[in-house]
């Protein structure tokens, strides 16, 4: 900052010098002192800051900088945009490589819920069936024993009937009597009728409870599929036989894989 100042207290010497100087007749010329003013100019050549040369430099080469500048923004530039199509294309063969498995183990996820589902309905008609065919055999082996039954002690009420009808001395006795064997025939079948549609009932109540932990299975089965379904984990909709809209009477329970 003195070097600045310096500056201009010397051009203000020289303008003095100058401005004082001896007019020569009939010129605007003047006299002026060389020594005085060689001693401001050097004064004025010393007191300037040497960045006024750098600047100088600079103005010079202005041209030289600006396009030396440029180059390097230009080749920063191409760089940079060379650098980011390199790192879409990594971006975008990452994301299809991505896409590619999570799709691949989403459909190996599909089908082996579908084959577990398949498994498990194929399952439970055999258990149906070979539960109702239980049920079946035991329900007429019981039925048959309760006929048979029936039939002995309404052949042996109608013998002892006979038999007493024969003696005409016991003949209201044996009418009483066979009448108490018809009925006490007519009850023991009765009983077993009951037993039978008991024994019945209890076989279906076992398969219906069988049944039911099947489909259990089945809907968890298939509520698992339709979870795995989709990318962000929501419950893959159902398709209508038209291609379009959820499909029509589907309860969203294992019955409908049943069906």
């Amino acid at each position: 900052m003195r070097d600045v100042y310096r500056v201009f207290e010397s051009l203000d010497a020289l303008v003095t010098v100058v401005e004082e100087a001896r007019s020569l007749p009939m010129t605007a010329n003047c006299v002026v002192p060389r020594g005085d003013a060689l001693k401001l100019l050097d004064d004025v050549r010393e007191a300037i800051p040497g960045e006024l040369d750098d600047a100088q430099d600079v103005l010079d080469r202005r041209d030289e900088i600006v396009a030396e500048a440029q180059q390097e923004a230009d080749e920063t530039r191409s760089s940079a945009t060379e650098e980011a199509e390199r790192m879409l294309v990594e971006a975008r063969e990452e994301a299809d490589r991505l896409v590619a498995e999570a799709r691949e183990e989403a459909e190996q996820t599909v089908a082996q819920g579908r084959h577990e589902a398949e498994r498990t309905v194929s399952e439970g008609r055999r258990i149906h069936a070979e539960t109702t065919e239980r049920a079946r055999t035991e329900a007429e082996r019981l039925a048959e024993a309760g006929r048979a039954a029936h039939d002995r002690y309404i052949a042996d009420g109608q013998a002892e009937q006979a038999r007493l009808v024969s003696q005409a001395e016991v003949v209201q006795a044996a009418r009483a009597e066979a009448a108490r064997i018809v009925d006490g025939a007519d009850g023991e079948a009765d009983r077993l009728r009951r037993e039978c549609d008991g024994y019945v009932d209890a076989k279906l109540a076992e398969f219906e409870d069988s049944l039911t932990k099947a489909l259990r299975t089945v809907s968890r089965g298939r509520t698992q599929i339709w979870r795995n379904g989709s990318p962000n984990g929501t419950p893959a909709t159902s398709i209508g036989r038209n291609g379009s809209g959820p499909a029509s009477g589907l309860s969203g329970t294992g019955m409908d894989l049943i069906d």
